[in-house]
């Protein structure tokens, strides 16, 4: 028996109200997570038997969350997005809290930085799962401010750049910068006035250039990119294996599996820098078909921004989009050598429970933008 009626008012499961960019989104959606398990299974079967004497490993716990996040994603395309805003708050203060959390101390310290909690076995990551609430409180925040008073305005900032300190602190500056960024563009797209938005951005870039001063560690990474090979066994020996990793893939790539760079050359292999594990070996043409599949679900979630109407919607299509996007192309670029190194992840490829989570809870939230889209032209004529 289907309980979820009772539990959740204005219940719509009929899957004739989908339009035909939420079928779209849907098998697209399908599909990169397919790809995402392929490509991960290969990059981290090495480190999976080193680690845990398991190559499968990896592979075994991705696929655990991606079941846990279809779960969630096929809940929430049925919920009606007013219900969904109604109890955003809540989840974006526990996530806030759990952020906060790490910022005091509480929090797993890896590589330098407390990003994650642990509870039991199980590792989250508080700044991944923020990003749907963030998105969801954003849209609500700009989608009406010509309409709120000047405290809300200013408490709802101070929130926002509480946050984006408290992350900051952890310290993840790109996951700072990638939540701003998309921050400041549903503002831009919510129309906030420039002059505002000029001076929002002035002290990102400020706040941006102070902690690249307070930590050495990511001015040398700024550094290192510009000529990677100038210090090739130091703080540029990421890009290089990089780099050497996409160009042996060639035009048709070395073959599934069989990467070189993988074999504990590359590091990070299967979360920051599983591009390049692809690059090699599916080689310029998988990586067309890749970017082409990201271009494709642009252009649809840009069609359901377009043909939304309601801005508060129509902000959580946008932010979705900026999102899911914007972090696979700084993902590509940082693997490239075109941009920074950073920690962010590549949604439904890197390996990472709380980033397919929450890159689930994304998608589906667009999904359900396009449904109710749907459902109101059809209401409508």
């Amino acid at each position: 028996m289907n309980i979820v009626p009772r539990l959740i008012p204005f219940y719509q499961p009929d899957i004739n109200t989908w339009s035909l960019e939420a079928r779209l989104l849907r098998w697209l959606t399908f599909l990169w997570i397919a790809l995402g398990l392929i490509i991960l299974f290969s990059a981290s079967y090495a480190v999976g038997i080193e680690d845990s004497g398991n190559g499968w490993y990896y592979f075994q716990r991705q696929f655990f969350w991606a079941v846990i996040g279809l779960i969630l994603f096929k809940i929430i395309i049925q919920i009606p997005i007013s219900y969904i805003l109604k109890w955003s708050g809540w989840g974006y203060v526990a996530c806030l809290f759990m952020i906060f959390l790490t910022v005091i101390g509480l929090g797993q310290n890896i590589n330098g930085a407390q990003r994650w909690l642990s509870l039991g076995p199980i590792q989250i990551q508080p700044s991944e799962l923020l990003k749907p609430f963030l998105i969801l409180q954003g849209a609500i925040v700009f989608g009406g401010w010509k309409k709120l008073n000047w405290t809300v305005k200013g408490t709802w900032l101070g929130i926002f750049a509480f946050t984006l300190a408290c992350i900051l602190k952890q310290p993840n500056l790109s996951t700072t910068a990638l939540c701003g960024m998309t921050l400041w563009l549903m503002a831009l797209a919510g129309g906030v006035p420039y002059l505002q938005l000029m001076v929002t951005a002035m002290g990102g870039v400020l706040v941006a250039g102070l902690s690249v001063m307070v930590n050495p560690y990511q001015l040398r990474r700024i550094t290192s990119f510009v000529d990677p090979w100038a210090d090739a066994r130091g703080d540029g020996y990421q890009l290089v294996q990089s780099l050497l990793a996409i160009g042996s893939g060639g035009e048709y790539g070395v073959g599934f599996g069989m990467s070189q760079q993988k074999l504990f050359y590359l590091p990070f292999q299967y979360t920051d820098f599983i591009f390049a594990v692809f690059a090699e070996e599916f080689g310029f043409i998988g990586c067309l078909l890749l970017i082409l599949l990201l271009v494709s679900f642009t252009t649809i979630s840009f069609l359901v921004a377009i043909r939304c109407h309601h801005p508060t919607k129509r902000l959580i299509a946008v932010g979705v989009m900026i999102i899911l996007i914007g972090q696979s192309l700084i993902n590509i670029g940082v693997n490239i050598g075109a941009l920074p190194t950073t920690g962010l992840p590549f949604p439904f490829l890197s390996y990472g429970g709380s980033s397919v989570l929450s890159s689930l809870m994304l998608v589906a939230l667009l999904i359900r933008v396009a449904i109710e889209t749907n459902i109101t032209e059809k209401t409508s004529v």
